[in-house]
């Protein structure tokens, strides 16, 4: 029987009182750490060399649930990220916070009311720049169905629906020989793993490479280690497990409340998101940490983030 690692966190890195933090991203070239706050439409950023003390907030009047950095070319990218937005695809200043599309991703196929009630959730960049990400139904609007989309976007801007009938899609990560896509969607309590075509961008083969069935929670977004391991935030079950390229849980990451959202590498340290616990009365300690940043150094290296190989125009 295999050991499992434990650690665990008592004390936020950022005391931050927010309600659906997510979509946490190291820009290792400023040693700056940003996240959102996908329910308040707010987008943070933290020196790491200053510290908490230097967290900014940009207000970006949409939702954002994920963001990536683009490849340079010359200095048009110097101060914009592209981000999955309420309606799809997009572009961030991250002087001004001003938003401007690169691809809504609704059509009249899809039907009237589809761009109204989806947002964009989690997502991530393969090694050839393709932006991956999830839309679902945006619970402001209604309870989340099956109308969850896992879309594409090429370098050329060219848009694909990779994957349709999702409910929540969620955490997106490659293995290190880069054959292997995995992707979570999160109410079924399954990571799914998929072969990849690193050329084509293609997927097949879908199969369940881990399921949490034993009523903790649901798999969140997740962060890939070095040694090829998936770090699964588990919302509603106060932790973040390490899950092996064979599908096992051989770490755990205990926190001071429920919802734990997602993990991002600076180093070997991980960070991580959490939302809000609105029950104080059942679990006090939980709401009172819900919402906050944490962090732990678990002594393993994370695996790099890629970055989109779209090109902006100066």
């Amino acid at each position: 029987m295999s050991t499992i690692q434990r650690w665990t966190v008592t004390e936020p890195y950022i005391d931050i009182d927010g309600t659906l933090l997510e979509g946490p991203y190291y820009d290792d070239a400023r040693n700056q750490f940003r996240f959102v706050d996908i329910w308040e439409q707010k987008l943070y950023f933290v020196d790491l060399t200053k510290g908490p003390d230097s967290l900014r907030t940009l207000d970006t009047a949409v939702s954002i649930g994920v963001t990536a950095n683009v490849e340079k070319s010359g200095d048009a990218n110097d101060d914009k990220i592209i981000v999955g937005a309420k309606h799809g695809f997009a572009t961030v200043d991250l002087k001004t916070g001003e938003l401007s599309y690169l691809h809504q991703v609704w059509n009249e196929q899809d039907g009237p009311g589809k761009e109204e009630r989806m947002r964009f959730n989690d997502g991530a960049v393969d090694s050839h720049g393709r932006f991956w990400a999830g839309a679902m139904n945006d619970p402001k609007v209604q309870d989340p169905t099956d109308e969850g989309v896992l879309f594409r976007l090429d370098p050329d801007l060219k848009l694909h629906r990779m994957l349709t009938k999702m409910t929540i899609p969620n955490g997106i990560g490659w293995n290190a020989k880069n054959d292997t896509m995995y992707l979570t969607d999160s109410p079924t309590g399954k990571i799914f793993a998929f072969d990849f075509d690193a050329e084509t961008g293609n997927i097949s083969n879908r199969r369940v490479h881990f399921h949490l069935d034993d009523g903790s929670g649901v798999p969140d977004g997740f962060a890939m280690d070095a040694e090829g391991c998936i770090w699964t935030a588990v919302y509603g079950g106060s932790k973040v497990l390490r899950v092996s390229p064979e599908g096992k849980v051989i770490g755990e990451i205990s926190l001071p409340t429920r919802n734990v959202t997602c993990a991002e590498f600076v180093g070997t340290e991980l960070f991580i998101t959490t939302a809000k616990d609105e029950d104080k009365d059942k679990f006090p300690t939980s709401a009172r940490y819900g919402g906050r940043l944490f962090k732990v150094d678990v002594g393993i290296m994370g695996k790099p983030k890629n970055k989109d190989k779209f090109h902006f125009r100066p």
